[in-house]
């Protein structure tokens, strides 16, 4: 049994804006489920027809197997963390983590114990009588996962709720809300825009682009075997190389000549091709004539553990990146091998994967 299951779901808007035609996914007991894509994509009003605050224009959304595509949000069985924690400044950190649990019926017994398990595990034991304009971002946040702790819902919606922190609290809070759900048994629908987070933090990954789901997969499956170009390019940092190659006399190569990638057999009808390539798969070579790229350096990032370079090839930039530290000059000509196997290519036309 599916936790919630969308069926053909569609939402237009009065003016005939289409947000999204023709939804359908899955999401799985205790799955932890990102929603990623650029901004306007459609992810978080798809997170809100889930919740119950939007209405769906067709089709069909169920939570564990029962009908809510017209239930109100409270009779949903979740919870929501807002991008903006969503907290009331007149209330305590303790009353806003207890918030609506009387309004249900829960024992003041059973609210306690609530209480304490969800502080303990977001660390807030110090801060209960504070209110929230006396807290910091991370500890906002915290609370409004406190609350989602103790309402004791099986499942809990997320609507960007890191996009406010800076990165080395988002880095942290990534782990501890990761380590949460693991330890609750949640299940978690969670929307970002950044990349990063989906791929470190979700089990399964629903790449969305103009109200399309691009791709559903777990990280390494959308990172190791994009559908198409737009999978490739939004998913991996740095970004994957892209080149627009034709087939001359046994080659794929760019109008410069800088790129010369052999014809595998099984495009060897192919006149026009796009081949991707991440930065990590290029390999710095000494030889010209082992290489299949080559260009000049245009831009050098020592990070310390690894080195990012950009180099100018043709018409395009090209980036790579290599562990360690390695010194090269601006201008300096570099030469590089592909290993075939880490090649991605896609149709011209339609851009879409070409090969599984």
């Amino acid at each position: 049994m599916s936790t919630i299951t969308l069926e053909s779901v569609s939402k237009v808007y009065d003016d005939e804006t289409t947000v999204f035609k023709d939804i359908n996914l899955a999401i799985e007991p205790n799955e932890f489920f990102v929603l990623v894509g650029p901004s306007g994509c459609g992810k978080s009003t798809l997170l809100r027809l889930i919740a119950g605050l939007e209405a769906a224009s067709s089709g069909k959304i169920t939570i564990f197997d029962k009908d809510v595509t017209n239930e109100s949000p409270q009779n949903r069985k979740l919870s929501m963390v807002f991008q903006n924690y969503a907290l009331f400044p007149h209330m305590t950190v303790k009353e806003n983590i207890l918030f609506g649990l009387a309004d249900k019926k829960i024992s003041e017994a059973e609210q306690a114990k609530r209480l304490n398990k969800a502080v303990e595990l977001t660390n807030l034991e110090k801060y209960l009588d504070k209110r929230p304009k006396k807290l910091s971002g991370g500890q906002r946040q915290r609370v409004a996962l406190a609350r989602a702790i103790a309402s004791k819902q099986p499942i809990t919606l997320m609507d960007e709720p890191l996009s406010n922190l800076d990165a080395k609290l988002r880095e942290s809070m990534r782990t501890q809300i990761k380590q949460l759900q693991r330890e609750l048994n949640m299940s978690i629908v969670y929307v970002t825009h950044d990349q990063t987070e989906a791929m470190t933090m979700g089990d399964r990954i629903a790449l969305l682009n103009e109200g399309l789901i691009q791709q559903i997969g777990s990280p390494l499956e959308l990172y190791n075997s994009p559908k198409n170009v737009f999978v490739a390019s939004f998913i991996g940092t740095p970004k994957i190389n892209l080149f627009h190659l034709t087939a001359q006399h046994g080659f794929f190569t760019d109008e410069s000549g800088q790129v010369q990638l052999p014809i595998i057999p099984a495009l060897h009808d192919r006149t026009e091709v796009i081949v991707a390539i991440r930065p990590e798969h290029l390999k710095i070579v000494e030889i010209k004539e082992e290489a299949q790229i080559s260009g000049k350096v245009l831009n050098v990032e020592q990070l310390g553990n690894e080195t990012l370079f950009t180099l100018t090839v043709g018409k395009v930039k090209v980036r790579f990146k290599v562990l360690g530290q390695l010194q090269l000059e601006i201008d300096d000509e570099v030469f590089l091998a592909v290993d075939q196997k880490h090649l991605h290519y896609f149709n011209s036309s339609d851009e879409t994967r070409l090969l599984p």
